[in-house]
């Protein structure tokens, strides 16, 4: 599909609908725009929450797990005096 758009002398730029639709772009989705050469190519971002689960984590260690909830807890305590 090649669809024709204008820039603004702001350097704004308008997709058109067919573009749009054909990317099921909506109001207030992100783009990117991956640059080759003199080309562009326009694409619509992931969803970050569509991905949640797409890949298996192993569990922490708990170890690990247990210096996060100190680190949390130093913290609770630096910002409790920071407020006195």
């Amino acid at each position: 599909m090649d669809v024709v758009s204008h820039i603004t002398s702001k350097g704004q730029l308008t997709v058109p609908k067919a573009v749009r639709d054909a990317l099921k772009l909506k109001e207030g989705d992100r783009v990117v725009f991956r640059v080759a050469g003199e080309r562009a190519e326009l694409a619509r971002t992931a969803d970050l929450l569509e991905l949640a689960g797409a890949v298996s984590v192993a569990a922490a260690p708990a170890e690990l797990s247990a210096g996060w909830d100190e680190v949390r807890r130093q913290l609770r305590r630096t910002r409790a005096r920071q407020k006195k």
